[in-house]
């Protein structure tokens, strides 16, 4: 039946009864259609009570959920001739971020975006979607690549933050990510940056600068996790507990109804009643509407434009903030 996340518990056993009554019924001459129309009734008035309720921390679990569709998972439903590139022309492919190009909805594109992985082995080889410099700078690669062959790019958010091991130190990962930063600041081409699901720190950042910044409604965008900024506030009391990083997931404002709210993002884009990965087609369906919709509208602008709009962006942003401080 999948996997459930603890608050989801009671949809869980209400589900499993109705799939043992499926196979019970199934090929049997006892019909039991009416008791199974009576429990899916119940399990979809229950799915929508728990969904309706959900606490900023519930949320950034579902953000990681293990069923939620990754980059890969997407491209795959919403992009024709998919090419994908590898290598930063300079150390090594990074397998934590994946980009190339296709198109989407006939449009031709670079996409690029985390992978984290399913399963433990293609977990291990992504990093868990924690990427080492020369994933940034094969990132930076297929912007400047579609700058120059002027296609519209699309990012993909869905990270717990850049690798902090030595070696990425060594390589320069702060380096990394300042130079994307700056560079995308000037791309002269449209920039659509959409997180599905867990937005980390400026390993997410590095392919969020963009001229349109979208959200999944149950994804999840900070500068720290809450399990990170409970350890550096909390740790010295004790141990940790969920009631701990549930406090700080409601502290830090990290969903996407928050960072609307702040106007850090443009939008929100509805999941399907449970999460993506409950109707991953329909999700995807809805990516591709956004991104073809969004796309058409920037494309009528000139590069010069593009450029000065994002910057004016990205100064509302920082002033917005000070506001705040």
């Amino acid at each position: 039946m999948g996997y459930y996340l603890e608050f989801e518990k009671p949809l869980e056993d209400l589900e499993t009864k109705i799939g043992e009554l499926k196979r019970l019924s199934d090929g049997n001459e006892i019909d039991i259609t009416a008791e199974i129309k009576r429990l899916e009734k119940k399990a979809r008035e229950l799915r929508s009570d728990i969904f309706s309720n959900l606490t900023p921390w519930q949320k950034t679990l579902l953000a990681r959920h293990p069923e939620r569709p990754y980059t890969l998972d997407y491209i795959s439903l919403i992009a024709e001739d998919f090419v994908e590139l590898h290598g930063d022309r300079r150390f090594a492919d990074d397998p934590a971020i994946v980009g190339g190009v296709g198109k989407i909805n006939g449009i031709p594109m670079v996409i690029i975006g985390h992978q984290k992985g399913r399963g433990i082995k293609e977990r291990i080889y992504r990093n868990f979607g924690q990427p080492n410099p020369e994933g940034y700078r094969k990132a930076l690669r297929l912007m400047r690549m579609a700058e120059r062959f002027k296609r519209p790019l699309v990012t993909f958010i869905d990270t717990p933050g850049a690798y902090p091991g030595i070696g990425a130190e060594e390589r320069g990962q702060a380096e990394a990510i300042a130079t994307n930063l700056m560079e995308m600041s000037k791309l002269r081409v449209p920039i659509v940056s959409i997180v599905i699901g867990e937005g980390g720190s400026g390993g997410a950042l590095a392919l969020s600068v963009a001229d349109r910044l979208y959200m999944l409604e149950l994804s999840v965008y900070s500068v720290i996790s809450p399990e990170g900024c409970a350890a550096i506030l909390w740790r010295k009391n004790g141990d940790l507990s969920s009631e701990d990083f549930s406090r700080a997931a409601d502290a830090l404002k990290l969903t996407a109804q928050d960072l609307k709210a702040f106007k850090i993002i443009d939008d929100i884009i509805p999941e399907p009643l449970g999460g993506a990965h409950r109707d991953p087609e329909a999700m995807a369906k809805r990516i591709a509407e956004c991104i073809a919709k969004t796309v058409e509208t920037l494309r009528a602008k000139s590069p010069g434009k593009l450029v000065e709009e994002r910057y004016k962006r990205l100064r509302k942003i920082d002033s917005l903030t000070q506001t705040a401080q």
